[in-house]
């Protein structure tokens, strides 16, 4: 999402925000844009489906309202409205194989989107997200029966980061987090979507289940720490990882990444045009070097400075584990 300034005089028509966790599946929309650059076009649907985590397909990030309104290339960016002329969500992405409208479009709720532009309005340059600071996976039948939850919903606590929220809050794993401010968790996706329609400084009610009794805590939310550029390392020397660059991996970094919080090693930041490392990509986790385990970015300079021409490379990529075989000093 971008939040463009305009400088003028005039009193500008505002489209009012809807309250996106009150839409229902069936609610009636209109979908407004410029598809295919053909000029504004509204077309009309209804809202297909809510908590769509990761948007097509349910990869990666994200939260989004389904709708089968028409949309199509040139609709991003286009409002999503209910039958009150309120925005329910900004249109943003389709299913297809075709390249044009199958009846599957998304579009980020409008409670997300009025966040942004409220901190766009205090003077922001870049939405900050609230962190959580835990790993966490679905409630299924088994897990509530191991865990006394009379339904199977909400999402399990595995891990907590020390200075996770959650943790100051007095949470630990295996406690089960079922709502965040009164409405309901059921995934990983919308654990993040809960907290980031607060925004950093909130105070927050997390309603959890432990030892078969249902509790109530209040966090505190806050950015992921680190993110300082200072703790980069770029490879100088002349060898075969010359010009690349490394970071440690810090809470900032699993949080943009959306990485575990058990993992290990150091994260590519950047890689130089004439590097002969370039199989490696930013966003690569490097784990181990020639069978070295790699936690720091100076452990990766000391055994890439090394006088030896093979190389093996053990990294992550997209979650996915994998080996890769150099030759080069």
């Amino acid at each position: 999402l971008a939040v463009i300034r305009l400088e003028t005089d005039a009193a500008l028509p505002a489209l009012d925000f809807a309250d996106s966790d009150l839409a229902e599946v069936g609610d009636l929309v209109l979908a407004i844009g410029n598809p295919f650059g053909i000029g504004q076009t509204v077309t009309t649907g209804i809202v297909s489906g809510l908590a769509r985590a990761g948007g097509p397909g349910g990869r990666g990030a994200g939260y989004f309202i389904q709708t089968d309104a028409a949309i199509n290339p040139g609709n991003s960016g286009g409002a999503l409205v209910d039958m009150k002329g309120r925005l329910l969500g900004i249109n943003t992405s389709i299913l297809t194989r075709s390249g044009g409208s199958n009846g599957i479009g998304f579009a980020i709720p409008a409670n997300l989107v009025a966040e942004y532009v409220r901190q766009a309005a205090a003077g922001r340059s870049t939405a900050e997200r609230p962190w959580s600071g835990v790993d966490v996976q679905p409630i299924d039948a088994d897990l509530a029966e191991a865990t006394g939850l009379p339904s199977p919903n909400g999402v399990i606590v595995s891990h907590l980061h020390p200075e996770s929220p959650f943790a100051a809050a007095g949470l630990i794993p295996g406690d089960v987090i079922t709502a965040i401010g009164g409405l309901a968790v059921d995934g990983p996706q919308e654990l993040d979507f809960r907290l980031a329609t607060r925004g950093t400084g909130a105070h927050v009610a997390v309603t959890y289940w432990r030892d078969g009794h249902e509790a109530t805590a209040e966090i505190v939310l806050t950015p992921a720490p680190g993110g300082s550029s200072a703790a980069m390392l770029t490879i100088a020397g002349g060898g075969l990882f010359q010009g690349l660059t490394i970071a440690p991996i810090d809470p900032a970094l699993i949080a943009e990444l959306r990485l575990p919080l058990t993992v290990e090693g150091v994260v590519v930041t950047g890689v130089s045009g004439k590097s002969r490392a370039s199989r490696l990509q930013p966003g690569d986790i490097v784990l181990s070097l020639n069978g070295v385990d790699i936690a720091t970015p100076e452990d990766f300079r000391a055994v890439a400075e090394n006088p030896t021409r093979r190389w093996q490379i053990e990294f992550m990529r997209d979650g996915k584990r994998a080996l890769i075989r150099l030759s080069g000093g």
